[in-house]
């Protein structure tokens, strides 16, 4: 064995001060790029969960949305798992698009049931997650902008929200996230960070929307650094993410498909594909199976070009 020289010493000293600096959030390991699970909605006219998972492999799709099915419906919930399962297609999102922060006690209250009853199901179905956004109390636009969605109350009143859905279900598979957004919170990597902290819940995750909290020149311009700080403080939370895309128009900012922006693709592919946990990348907000066309082969080109297969 070698001596133990004093440069050695104050070398593994200095490298061990430095990594004990280290940012908590950063990831446990960064893997070589995994393939990519790319996932959208299909338009074939179909009940058949087995058509329809054929359906996602056919767009060269290994991720889903859930089919229309209702939580009380237990044997198409084990028919729809079995078929995609069969297909290698993971079921990747459930929907809960209502609004949590409801002025209206009642609505608020059923609004609550709902998401709770949609996490139930991707539980059921074996889906990766149930999102949301935290909702607004804008009493016109269910989803903002009002400007107390950026308050103390907003977050405390998202964090009870969140506890409340999570703790009915208990879920052992699916995990309750927010979708971020550009003018309520979670509105970024530090925002989101301080939900995971504050709901203090195993199976609350983080779910990825880069073009969504792109809403000011600074974030546009520099959208690479964005999305490399998003994957690095929320990494290892990371369950799912959105494909779209963000151009400049009339001096404002347009959400578009993949392939019409300025979105980094590149970089947003490679750390989509390079956490240690696999995450869906799945388009949505388009209107026609021609613009998913387009969007997806977009996608698939890009990871293409950076070496990324498909799963």
């Amino acid at each position: 064995m070698k001596p133990f020289s004093r440069r050695t010493f104050l070398q593994s000293s200095a490298l061990l001060a430095s990594s004990a600096l280290l940012p908590s959030y950063l990831p446990l390991v960064r893997t070589a790029p995994k393939p990519l699970r790319l996932g959208g909605p299909i338009f074939l006219k179909s009940n058949d969960p087995d058509e329809l998972a054929r359906e996602h492999r056919r767009l060269q799709y290994s991720a889903a949305y859930v089919p229309t099915v209702d939580l009380t419906d237990t044997n198409r919930i084990e028919t729809i798992r079995k078929a995609f399962a069969a297909q290698n297609v993971l079921i990747a999102e459930v929907g809960a698009w209502v609004n949590m922060l409801d002025q209206d006690a009642e609505k608020r209250r059923k609004n609550l049931a709902y998401v709770t009853d949609r996490l139930a199901l991707a539980e059921a179905v074996g889906a990766r997650v149930c999102v949301n956004i935290g909702g607004s109390f804008s009493p016109t636009n269910w989803d903002g902008p009002d400007a107390r969605d950026l308050s103390k109350e907003y977050f405390d009143a998202t964090v009870e929200n969140c506890r409340k859905v999570i703790d009915a279900v208990k879920p052992k598979r699916a995990k309750f996230a927010l979708e971020m957004m550009g003018w309520s919170l979670p509105d970024g990597p530090d925002s989101y960070l301080k939900f995971i902290k504050a709901i203090d819940r195993p199976a609350f995750g983080a779910h990825v929307d880069i073009a969504n909290i792109i809403n000011s020149p600074t974030r546009f311009f520099a959208n690479t650094a964005l999305i490399n700080e998003t994957f690095q403080k929320l990494g290892r939370w990371i369950i799912s993410a959105h494909a779209k895309d963000i151009a400049p128009k009339d001096g404002h900012f347009m959400e578009t498909m993949p392939g019409r922006g300025r979105l980094d693709y590149a970089t947003y592919i490679r750390n989509v594909t390079s956490l240690p946990q696999e995450v869906p990348l799945m388009l949505e907000h388009l209107r026609t199976a021609e613009e998913y066309d387009e969007a997806r082969a977009f996608v698939i080109k890009k990871a293409t070009e950076i070496q990324v297969p498909l799963a």
